[in-house]
């Protein structure tokens, strides 16, 4: 082979493997995210493609109807990154399942409740006895739901509870075969058509059962990919401030609530009614120790491994673990932050 030749193949060699090297990063640019049916303002940004541009990964959102459905898949290796709900998180923590929650959504508020039919003769909490009432399963409103009849002196021999996804807590809720149900939208907005919000998530947390819904990673995606994660973390705040700073930006006629209809379902101003329920915490607020930043002692630790102690006294899961600290990090919002 003479030099001419040899230089051509060397060229050749170097391009292809430049070519197989940009071809691999390209593949291993891609996460499956999943979401649920929550009004979120940073849902807005699964619609008009930030979280793709902003992260520089191809992502596929995959739209769920509860945490544990998430988890499941999660599980299963479909699915790297999840929204849920802090109950199925202590659940699947407690199993072994390792993941890591990065960025809170919302903590206990009015966007969860317990509704109750116009007709089923419940005025108040003391009417429950007797009466048929549902939640999603392992849902943070199955635990409220639960920690609620608890807290009454109740059992569940005393009041029947129905685990049951959303769409069916509404169809059974419409037919008369359930009393209420514990639900957030869009099934919250269906319920109170016909009936009354009899308490809220952030009555039951002041009861001593608070919650949280988190955007969690597998812990080895988040290992690997910390800059995804911190790009993600930026435009979720991006939109929450937005909210914050710009109701009208965010209000029944806005291009933003028109997105999340489209998303999610309802209507624009369903959204946007949806949105003024939210409790939402600034990033400062989630890494501090309070919440994401103390470990063991952090906020969401301690309610994971409460929750955690519950669901065993119920026969949810079969063992508590010793802290929950490796479950959270603040790392991506010290990031976003700093």
């Amino acid at each position: 082979m003479n030099i001419k030749n040899l230089l051509t193949a060397v060229v050749i060699g170097v391009s292809s493997l430049t070519i197989a090297a940009a071809t691999a990063d390209a593949a291993d640019r891609k996460v499956v995210v999943a979401y649920q049916t929550d009004a979120l303002p940073s849902s807005v940004a699964i619609t008009n493609g930030d979280f793709a541009k902003e992260t520089g990964y191809e992502i596929d959102f995959r739209k769920f109807n509860s945490g544990a459905e998430i988890f499941a898949a999660i599980a299963s290796g479909d699915v790297q990154i999840g929204y849920v709900g802090s109950s199925p998180f202590a659940a699947a923590a407690s199993r072994g399942l390792e993941v890591k929650a990065f960025y809170l959504s919302s903590i206990s508020g009015i966007d969860e409740a317990l509704v109750v039919r116009n007709d089923a003769g419940i005025e108040s909490l003391d009417d429950l006895r007797g009466k048929k009432l549902a939640a999603a399963p392992v849902s943070t409103d199955h635990y409220q739901l639960l920690a609620l009849i608890k807290s009454l002196g109740l059992s569940e021999r005393d009041v029947q509870v129905f685990a049951i996804p959303q769409p069916e807590i509404v169809a059974s809720y419409n037919r008369g075969d359930i009393d209420g149900g514990f639900v957030w939208d869009p099934a919250l907005t269906e319920l109170k058509k016909n009936g009354k919000v009899l308490v809220t998530s952030k009555d039951v947390a002041d009861k001593g059962a608070p919650t949280f819904s988190a955007w969690v990673a597998t812990s080895q995606f988040a290992a690997d990919n910390p800059k995804f994660l911190k790009s993600f973390a930026s435009v979720i705040t991006k939109n929450y401030a937005s909210f914050a700073a710009d109701k009208a930006a965010w209000g029944p006629a806005s291009d933003n609530a028109k997105s999340l209809a489209k998303l999610l379902g309802g209507t624009a101003e369903q959204q946007a009614a949806a949105l003024k329920n939210l409790t939402l915490l600034t990033p400062e607020v989630q890494a501090s120790d309070a919440w994401l930043g103390g470990g063991e002692k952090s906020g969401a630790a301690k309610i994971l491994k409460n929750t955690a102690t519950f669901l065993k006294e119920q026969g949810k899961v079969s063992e508590v673990l010793p802290n929950y600290g490796n479950f959270v990090t603040a790392d991506a919002l010290n990031s976003a932050t700093n």
